[in-house]
């Protein structure tokens, strides 16, 4: 009795085929990463912004609070322009491999 066996193409159609369109979850997932990632953020720079507006009114703020505050808003920033930097320097890596 012979064996059957399937031929290699068939069993990786599906994972190379030319006419598949990417998967719009992993730009959905990528969006709502950057989108959290902004927001985060912005929060940090709005809670610093409030800190300061309450320390320079007179409402009892205590001035570490606002270095502390601030400090945590410039560095949530830098951290996020790191790793911006980062993932436009691996997409152009990307873009420069030769297929």
């Amino acid at each position: 009795m012979p064996l059957s066996i399937s031929p290699i193409q068939s069993t990786f159609a599906p994972i190379v085929a030319p006419s598949a369109k990417p998967a719009g979850g992993t730009t959905d997932a990528f969006r709502t990463l950057f989108e959290q990632g902004v927001a985060g953020v912005e929060s940090q720079r709005t809670a610093a912004q409030q800190s300061v507006d309450r320390f320079l009114s007179g409402e009892g703020e205590e001035l570490h609070q606002v270095a502390l505050a601030t400090q945590k808003a410039e560095l949530s920033f830098e951290m996020f322009i790191q790793v911006k930097n980062k993932v436009v320097q691996a997409y152009q890596e990307v873009m420069r491999m030769q297929i």
